[in-house]
């Protein structure tokens, strides 16, 4: 779980990251939606990502992002996050946030951030 915490750190930079629990771990939503959460193993996350982002990236770097048969139908895949620097964890989470959060939301951050 220690490195879950700093997922939640870097996470809930985030406007409108929501604390929850999916299939018996814990993850975060936006809007209710879910777009991380930790795996049944807690040297992992499961992140929400684009199909061509998660073709490259699995190609890549196999040993730390993989798509499991039961991910292969969702836009979901697994990450080693201990192997990822605060930067790339920021920026995988923040995609997976894009790729979820309401409208209103991702104006917010993107305001915030222009200033």
């Amino acid at each position: 779980m220690p490195d879950f915490h700093r997922v939640l750190d870097l996470a809930t930079e985030l406007p409108g990251v929501e604390q929850s629990e999916s299939w018996g771990t814990p993850s975060l939503k936006v809007g209710g939606r879910m777009f991380l959460r930790r795996h049944e193993d807690p040297e992992l996350v499961a992140v929400k990502v684009a199909p061509d982002e998660r073709a490259a990236l699995t190609a890549e770097r196999p040993d730390v992002f993989l798509v499991t048969p039961h991910y292969e139908r969702y836009s979901y895949m697994l990450v080693k996050t201990a192997a990822l620097a605060d930067d790339e964890l920021r920026e995988l989470i923040t995609e997976a946030w894009r790729m979820t959060a309401p409208k209103r939301l991702l104006r917010s951050l993107d305001e915030t951030r222009a200033t």
